[in-house]
């Protein structure tokens, strides 16, 4: 049996290929990193105090949207709009809005408008005295 041109060069491609795969998953002999310790579980990280998210309104914190639709009842959405993943970022009364393409949400995290197709994601958080944390 014979091999052609072609059929050498694609067989030495895929070697070359499966030394460098194996080359980079490494021989495990090495000892890797001590895992260091979280400064403060994300579950724990204080967003807000409850009197800065303003009633019938919303306020952005980093990655998150709090909305507080009516006095005690604050929720929390990711910023990411499920249109293209631009941050939410604008508050506009009970309006929250996507600079990129113009979608805006209610408070709830349901689409106002459009381009937008579905709701924002919702965030864990829950009230501790008076702060909001991830929860």
């Amino acid at each position: 049996m014979t091999l052609g041109r072609r059929q050498m060069l694609v067989g030495s491609t895929m070697a070359v290929g499966a030394l460098g795969a194996a080359a980079a998953c490494g021989s495990g002999d090495t000892p890797s990193a001590a895992p260091q310790a979280p400064s403060e579980s994300a579950e724990n990280t204080e967003l807000a105090k409850t009197a800065d998210v303003p009633v019938g309104s919303a306020l952005v914190v980093d990655d998150v949207v709090l909305t507080r639709a009516q006095p005690g009842q604050i929720r929390g959405f990711s910023t990411a709009c499920p249109h293209a993943g631009c941050a939410v970022s604008k508050v506009t009364g009970a309006e929250l809005i996507c600079p990129c393409h113009g979608s805006s949400f209610g408070l709830d995290g349901a689409v106002i408008t459009g381009p937008a197709r579905g709701p924002l994601t919702p965030v864990d958080v829950v009230v501790r005295g008076d702060s909001v944390v991830r929860g």
